[in-house]
């Protein structure tokens, strides 16, 4: 008998699959948060590096592109 109330919903109960919902769904936003957090970790990484360059590393990454007055 407690095997038929458990096989409602295919295989799982329905207090199951909602409780696997709503993990899977937890899952992914801590998945999305991680990847957002490695870009900005990743851009601030970037920007610190730029900063320490000289003026001729700089120029020879980015060129002579300025606007002549």
């Amino acid at each position: 008998m407690a095997k038929k109330r458990e096989e409602t919903n295919g295989v799982f109960s329905e207090d199951v699959l909602a409780k696997l919902q709503n993990t899977k769904k937890e899952l992914q936003q801590e998945e999305r948060q991680r990847v957002e957090e490695a870009e900005a970790k990743r851009q601030f990484e970037r920007k610190q590096r730029e900063k320490n360059l000289s003026f001729e590393e700089l120029l020879d990454r980015y060129g002579d592109q300025g606007s002549k007055f």
